[in-house]
């Protein structure tokens, strides 16, 4: 690899003229090609047929009220933060707030190479332990919340959708967005009888742009249902997707009485929490698919 060559030879350059400035400059190198190595051998690891693919990531926070909807609104920042430190777009595609603070559900299309394949991880649910800012007594409190991430599918001709199978519903948008939003049914609800999900959008003005943005989102969750259908048909052994549901989490965050971050599928813990939560998550994805791919993940 030139690159490493050139390193080579900065590193040779800087030890022979003593250099402590040319010394800095290597190791800045040096750090630089690390994290280019640790991203290329990540990308070896995304082998699905989505993992390519722009990502869809929807949360929703679980029982416990405003405490659980701040929960959910920190997940949200955390993986804006995770996207936009790998020079990722994200967008915004919808949101409800919580009735005091945080929210209840958003979803977010985070755009880039292999975004879904980094994501696909972090899909399961998330569990907070924490002194509670909304407790008056400063009691100890668990929230949960759970990460859905399915692939941006544009067009896919294995993705059948038909009229038939729709139910679509407008309704007046909630929460910011100005007296067009707010005084007009441009929020759109579709329903996919056949198999139940549901998907909204109201962030755009017009409704005709919420219903593009929410088809997208259901082709994207229908691819999702069948790439699991055919996993579990063909019984690949690449590992389990926890199921999103209380009481399975994969991950762990606790601030107090001790700051610690733990995947319980890997085992792969950091104590420095505040990283964390700033979207520093690629040692949890590496060592998810690191084991996936080991065929070491247990059920």
């Amino acid at each position: 690899m030139r690159r490493a060559e050139d390193l080579q030879v900065l590193i040779e350059l800087a030890e022979e003229a003593a250099d402590p400035e040319m010394g800095a400059e290597a190791a800045r190198e040096a750090a630089a090609l690390e994290t280019e190595l640790e991203r290329f051998e990540l990308e070896q690891l995304l082998t699905g047929k989505y993992d390519s693919h722009n990502a869809i990531l929807t949360l929703h926070a679980g029982a416990g009220g405003t405490e659980a909807q701040d929960w959910c609104a920190m997940l949200l920042r955390m993986y804006t933060r995770w996207a936009e430190r790998r020079g990722y777009k994200v967008e915004l595609l919808d949101s409800l707030d919580g009735e005091e603070a945080g929210i209840k559900s958003a979803t977010l299309a985070i755009r880039g190479p292999h975004a879904y394949g980094f994501l696909r991880p972090e899909m399961g649910v998330h569990r907070l332990v924490r002194i509670s800012p909304f407790d008056a007594a400063a009691r100890r409190h668990t929230s949960f919340a759970a990460v859905e991430v399915t692939p941006e599918i544009e067009d896919d001709a294995e993705v059948e959708i038909r009229p038939e199978d729709l139910r679509i519903d407008t309704f007046r948008a909630s929460g910011a967005g100005g007296q067009h939003v707010n005084k007009t049914e441009s929020a759109v609800r579709i329903t996919h009888l056949p198999t139940g999900i549901v998907v909204t959008c109201q962030q755009e003005r017009s409704q005709h742009q919420n219903r593009e943005t929410a088809m997208r989102i259901l082709r994207s969750r229908l691819a999702q249902l069948k790439l699991e259908q055919m996993e579990r048909e063909l019984g690949q052994l690449r590992g389990p997707k926890m199921e999103i549901q209380w009481g399975s989490q994969i991950r762990s965050y606790v601030f107090q009485p001790y700051t610690l971050v733990k995947d319980h599928r890997t085992g792969y813990e950091v104590g420095n929490i505040e990283a964390v939560m700033d979207g520093d998550l690629d040692g949890f994805i590496y060592a998810y698919l690191q084991k996936r791919a080991a065929g070491e993940l247990k059920e």
